[in-house]
């Protein structure tokens, strides 16, 4: 909000003080269970249709997607789709980690799943299509393949899909796992982890000199399609230098993407992705030196990073943050019904379950801090089509995000 402030005469000068911004201060939240019946596996992405039916689509990270309508106590649950056979999650970060739904999903049914496989490792990015003859049920023989990563470790996979508002279909992968990116993927641009993917599910391109078909379409603006081929340089690459970016959205008003990125042994940071955006790793960890760079390489710095040794916090530059183990990136808050909550992005720390918020105004953060405190593991957090606000915690349940007084 803006705050204003009459001009005033002091010694014969008149002193204006009528345009200073004031941020309205970020408000303190609660959390309410929603769907009280209802207990879930290991629950990490949770989409509402776009459809107008009201149905809440819940990934658990086994292999299962549940349906909940709106407003139910979630004591019937309707299976919608089922890998579990296919034992996706192996490693403690793999599994089915989340689903996103065409635009035309009401007319054409397409959704899209990213899961992981073994024998050999790797990552698949799947479209399917709902069953010709129940709404409620995937048609899992319907499944195109669009895209399969060999993953050399079993942590550091992102996993988010997600359309654009720009209708573009957007893929979040880490750089690979392990300690310190070994295979250097986040910085190779002949590789796809470590980086935000950009690609047309609508079309096709055809690459290489053999000239074969992708299973998708590499839009024309991406940042790195006039880049040579013969050096591997992959042309559905966004941004890079990420180590897992876990969990991105766009904001809702000014289209900016944000991501949580999960550092490594002391830094975890929030950042906006731009086109063509490198952001460090694993030549940096948040603002900090991590190994030895490129000469005059450029890095795009973290909106806001916090530590995870209390020893860290005096000497930091966002000193009243609070420490953490695992950043869960979450939404700027647009929703109607917590007005104080509009405009600050709310993210939190997996480990400790603290929910943070912050607001970001002409390409700066102007205030940050703690908006609860509750040792809940929080997986995910979801935006239902109101731009309301849940959490998925690993205690198996959904809460919505609540300002109390509002």
């Amino acid at each position: 909000m803006l705050k204003f402030i009459s001009g005033y005469v002091r010694g014969g000068m008149l002193l204006l003080l009528a345009t200073l911004p004031v941020a309205a201060a970020l408000p303190k939240v609660k959390l309410e269970p929603v769907f009280p019946a209802l207990t879930l596996n290991r629950p990490v992405w949770m989409s509402e249709a776009p459809d107008g039916s009201g149905r809440f689509f819940i990934v658990e990270q086994d292999g299962r997607i549940v349906i909940v309508p709106n407003g139910s106590d979630g004591a019937a649950p309707l299976e919608f789709f089922n890998i579990t056979d296919r034992k996706p999650h192996q490693g403690n970060e793999e599994g089915l980690l989340s689903l996103a739904f065409h635009p035309q999903f009401k007319t054409n049914g397409l959704f899209y799943v990213y899961y992981t496989q073994h024998d050999p490792r790797r990552s698949i990015v799947s479209e399917f299509k709902v069953s010709a003859t129940d709404s409620n049920r995937a048609d899992l023989a319907s499944e195109r393949v669009l895209l399969e990563i060999p993953e050399p470790y079993e942590n550091h996979n992102g996993g988010e899909v997600a359309f654009g508002p720009d209708g573009y279909f957007y893929i979040s992968l880490g750089d690979g796992g392990a300690g310190g990116d070994p295979h250097n993927n986040a910085q190779n641009c002949a590789s796809l982890l470590g980086k935000f993917l950009r690609i047309d599910v609508n079309s096709r391109s055809y690459v290489g000199r053999d000239h074969h078909e992708l299973a998708y379409g590499i839009p024309s603006d991406n940042p790195l399609v006039n880049e040579p081929t013969q050096y591997g340089v992959r042309h559905e690459i966004w941004a890079y230098g990420m180590r897992n970016a876990w969990r991105y959205s766009w904001d809702r008003q000014t289209g900016m993407l944000w991501a949580g990125d999960v550092g490594q042994d002391l830094w975890e940071e929030v950042d906006i992705i731009v086109k063509g955006g490198n952001y460090g790793w694993n030549v940096r960890e948040g603002l900090h030196h991590f190994k030895p760079g490129p000469e005059g390489a450029q890095y795009i710095d973290p909106v806001i990073e916090y530590p995870h040794n209390p020893n860290l916090l005096p000497g930091s530059k966002y000193p009243n943050h609070g420490i953490g183990l695992s950043i869960t990136g979450g939404y700027v808050y647009r929703g109607q019904k917590y007005p104080a909550l509009d405009g600050v992005y709310v993210y939190a720390d997996f480990a400790l379950g603290t929910i943070s918020g912050l607001r970001y105004a002409d390409g700066h953060m102007t205030e940050y801090g703690t908006l609860l405190e509750q040792p809940k593991n929080i997986a995910s957090f979801a935006e239902d089509n109101a731009g309301e606000l849940y959490v998925l915690a690993f205690d198996g349940k959904v809460y919505a995000v609540t300002v109390p007084g509002q």
